[in-house]
């Protein structure tokens, strides 16, 4: 089986293909649960929602089928979520998008809308499938940790080309960044499922996650000229989809359903465990809705700083704001603007002599913010104000054309409010174009910085 050696989402989606060539006529549902069963997946919760994998005779004629292919070891070892003791991650996949996702809580989502959908019932299980066992369960099994402790981490791939082991950056969590991220495209694909009419046959799934993971991005529109669900997107829809729903109370109803299904006597739902959840909540609020999704150095391909990077006194007052200029053109996927990253660490490190790129942040139009000199570490952006703020770019050249909607909005309102809530800007900060600052450039360019004048931290 081509790449399935490979742990990533395009490897995955071949071998789902593959058994659908073979099997002409199956459909979604069948095909889901018998990927359940094959990994092993039924729990008392799952089976309280979904039914057992093992009752429906299409699993069980689907599942010899699998069992008697090459792509069985694959499909238990791609699905299967552990984390071992050295800290890598399985039952994870590096997504087109550069995220990477756990498959078991994405196809519980899928199943639990493809169920809804032919049974014309609502989708109930949704939500505590995808994120609220394991949200309420990170919650309670962390208590003495600060809330920000008890969801995470993310952690970067061996290789992005061939990915095949994904290391964690510190200790995990019940909910590391690849099950959540996996929990909110499973949201979102399960209610756009279930949202379909009974009478309709849904798609395939290999074109259920082809339509989500592997579109195509136009240049000149980015993210602002597609209105399909997409997974660069998962934070802002599944916010859209999941908030109004009263996440305390579905946090605390599931909880509750996972000590009467699997008779778990050290969660008692008092008083405690009502803060810990509300805590929690609150740390998951700011860290996977509030701020963006966040490109690390080691997904990108970063070289080492070299020496020793300086500590920035924090909070800042300022945040400069700049345009690449080049590259002239936005990126518009995570291979491109990865390359872009490093072809301008290369040039501020090798051409210019700095100790590394001299951003603080970079935004690319692929729906995604990467990671420069970061937060804490003081930047090479803006001569005479580097310690005074941080310095963020966007990927283009915008003297006479604006960045994309969607990613002058990941800049203004999502990295800001993120910035200001976790500490590291004050919240009187004040935006500033990079020429306000030095007489010698005309960073952000023109039509560029016409723009953030009309921003409600810009000051002359």
């Amino acid at each position: 089986m081509l790449g399935v050696h490979l742990r990533n989402m395009d490897s995955f989606i071949r071998a789902v293909q593959q058994v659908e060539d073979s099997n002409p006529g199956l459909s979604s549902l069948a095909l889901v649960r018998a990927l359940r069963r094959t990994a092993g997946h039924d729990d008392a919760m799952t089976i309280h929602f979904l039914g057992a994998s093992f009752n429906h005779s299409d699993t069980e004629v689907l599942e010899t089928a699998i069992l008697n292919a090459s792509s069985f070891s694959f499909f238990d070892k791609a699905i299967h979520h552990i984390v071992t003791d050295y800290g890598e991650e399985r039952g994870v996949v590096l997504a087109p998008d550069g995220t990477t996702v756990a498959l078991a809580p994405l196809l519980l989502g899928i199943e639990s809308g493809l169920k809804a959908q032919m049974e014309a019932t609502p989708a109930v299980g949704i939500f505590p499938l995808t994120l609220g066992r394991t949200l309420g369960l990170s919650f309670l099994s962390l208590q003495d940790f600060p809330p920000s402790s008890r969801l995470g981490p993310n952690g970067c791939w061996d290789s992005v080309d061939h990915p095949k082991v994904f290391k964690l950056s510190r200790p995990a969590t019940l909910a590391t960044d690849a099950v959540i991220n996996a929990g909110m495209d499973g949201a979102i694909l399960g209610m756009d499922l279930s949202s379909l009419p009974a009478s309709e046959q849904p798609p395939a799934l290999s074109d259920i996650l082809k339509g989500y993971y592997s579109f195509i991005l136009h240049e000149g529109q980015g993210l602002d000229g597609l209105s399909s669900h997409v997974s660069p997107r998962r934070r802002e829809i599944s916010r859209t989809i999941l908030a109004p729903l009263d996440l305390h109370s579905q946090v605390m109803e599931t909880l509750a359903l996972v000590w009467k299904l699997e008779k778990t006597e050290w969660i008692s739902l008092d008083t405690g465990v009502g803060k810990a959840v509300k805590d929690g909540l609150q740390a998951f609020v700011h860290k996977y809705w509030d701020c963006p999704q966040f490109i690390p150095r080691c997904q990108w391909g970063a070289k080492a700083h070299k020496g020793t990077p300086i500590p920035l006194s924090l909070p800042l007052k300022y945040l400069y704001v700049h345009h690449t200029y080049e590259p002239s053109s936005p990126c518009l996927s995570f291979p491109n603007c990865s390359r872009n990253m490093r072809a301008m660490q290369r040039f501020h490190q090798e051409d210019r002599g700095w100790n590394d790129i001299g951003y603080s942040f970079v935004v690319g139009s692929d729906g995604y913010i990467y990671e420069g000199r970061g937060w804490n570490q003081l930047g090479r952006h803006t001569r005479g104000h580097n310690d005074i703020g941080y310095g963020v770019s966007i990927i283009g050249n915008y003297s006479a054309t604006l960045p994309s909607r969607h990613a002058m909005n990941l800049l203004r309102h999502h990295l800001v409010r993120c910035a200001v809530d976790g500490g590291r800007l004050a919240p009187s900060f004040t935006i500033h174009g990079h020429r306000q600052m030095v007489n010698y450039t005309a960073c952000p360019g023109d039509a560029f910085f016409s723009e953030i004048r009309s921003w409600e931290h810009f000051r002359v």
